[in-house]
């Protein structure tokens, strides 16, 4: 069943989805939270660390969003902070030192845009992320399980692969942002939506990402250990051919995906 446009939003952005932390723990064994970026402070909108998968280790890093209010505010409502980009670079930089493939997990309306989060850099740090994740010497996978909304997606999803939950949307901005820049009424999201070509099958067809993952099984959704399951296939499978390329071949790969748009 193919769902409109602003279904899709709507359901990217239940509080009840699966959070980079629930993937953390349910996906992979033995995960390990590192924290901070070594120069500023511990963003909690975006966390990360090592943990293995199929026996090997891997980097993994999320934008975490909450379930509830507390969370959310905890997390910012998963808008990450320059210190969060930040922190993620540092694990990225940590797993090319030891070889690690890099996991990444998508799920943020955008990067914090507040004054604060100007003064030191959003911008800057956010290119930097694009500038070390195209030239990182070990494999990375970038999925969008929510909300992949501007930069702030962005920045963690420059991978070798690009993957989205079948109930996700990547965009370069919000369908009511969309709306009020075009028709300087945001109350015409839905409309907007379904022009933007913002969910999963969408963005396939045109090529920008490279696999969808089912959530539903005919009508009915698939429960968690279904899709952790058919998740964790993929992963393990697309991880061992990227690990059969060489650097040269990989970051020419990587280079030409991204070069081609």
């Amino acid at each position: 069943m193919t769902r409109p446009a602003h279904e899709v939003v709507k359901l990217a952005r239940k509080q009840d989805r699966l959070t980079a932390l629930d993937f953390f723990e349910l996906l992979f064994e033995g995960f390990e939270e590192l924290h901070g970026d070594r120069l500023y402070a511990d963003d909690q909108a975006i966390v990360g660390g090592v943990a293995l998968l199929d026996k090997k280790p891997v980097t993994v890093i999320g934008i975490q969003k909450g379930r509830n209010l507390p969370e959310n505010l905890k997390r910012n409502f998963g808008q990450a902070h320059p210190e969060g980009y930040r922190k993620a670079l540092r694990l990225m930089k940590q797993a090319e030192k030891f070889h690690r493939p890099v996991i990444t997990f998508i799920n943020t309306a955008g990067a914090y845009c507040g004054v604060g989060a100007e003064e030191r850099g959003e911008g800057e740090a956010i290119a930097r992320n694009l500038l070390e994740m195209a030239d990182l010497k070990v494999p990375i996978i970038a999925i969008i399980i929510g909300e992949g909304g501007s930069g702030g997606a962005l920045a963690l999803a420059l991978g070798d692969q690009v993957w989205m939950l079948e109930n996700s949307i990547y965009a370069i901005l919000s369908p009511e942002g969309f709306a009020s820049i075009l028709w300087k009424d945001g109350s015409r999201a839905q409309e907007a939506a379904e022009l933007m070509k913002i969910t999963a099958k969408e963005l396939q067809q045109l090529k920008i990402i490279d696999k969808v993952i089912p959530e539903n099984y005919v009508d009915n959704q698939l429960d968690v250990a279904d899709l952790l399951q058919r998740l964790r296939v993929e992963l393990v499978y697309t991880l061992k051919q990227l690990s059969q390329l060489s650097i040269d071949e990989l970051l020419m790969h990587r280079y030409a995906r991204f070069r081609k748009f």
